[in-house]
């Protein structure tokens, strides 16, 4: 696999489209920081990391809304591709929907949202979008 963090999101996207409760992705650092963001961004309902063989799993519960049964995700956009790379610096951090969602941006102290980037006054990777 050339992009696990395009798979991750494609896989989160698929299970919201079909209307799944829970979505299972293979594990890593990244993944495990990004869902965390979610989490904490009110994206996602919970999480839950698994250690089941070298690798390990993450069990995201989706987010609707109970009386509409819309997601909370309408949007996930992967910015930066392997081939090629969107790198911004701190006065250049991108704005979803004029702050209404949120880019996840990759950083030298660690993996944060675009608004939290931008107080800190550090630039890095825009991984990508959420809305």
């Amino acid at each position: 696999m050339t992009d696990p963090i395009a798979d991750y999101l494609t896989r989160l996207r698929n299970a919201i489209t079909a209307n799944h409760r829970i979505v299972e992705v293979p594990s890593s650092k990244v993944k495990k920081e990004i869902t965390k963001v979610l989490h904490s961004k009110g994206f996602i309902q919970n999480f839950k990391f698994e250690e089941t063989g070298p690798q390990g799993n993450i069990k995201i519960a989706l987010k609707y809304n109970p009386s509409t049964k819309q997601p909370a995700i309408v949007k996930l956009e992967r910015i930066s591709k392997p081939g090629l790379r969107k790198y911004v610096g701190a006065n250049d951090m991108p704005r979803v929907l004029n702050g209404l969602g949120i880019a996840i941006v990759s950083t030298s102290k660690g993996i944060m949202t675009d608004k939290e980037a931008r107080t800190e006054h550090i630039g890095g990777e825009v991984l990508c979008h959420v809305y």
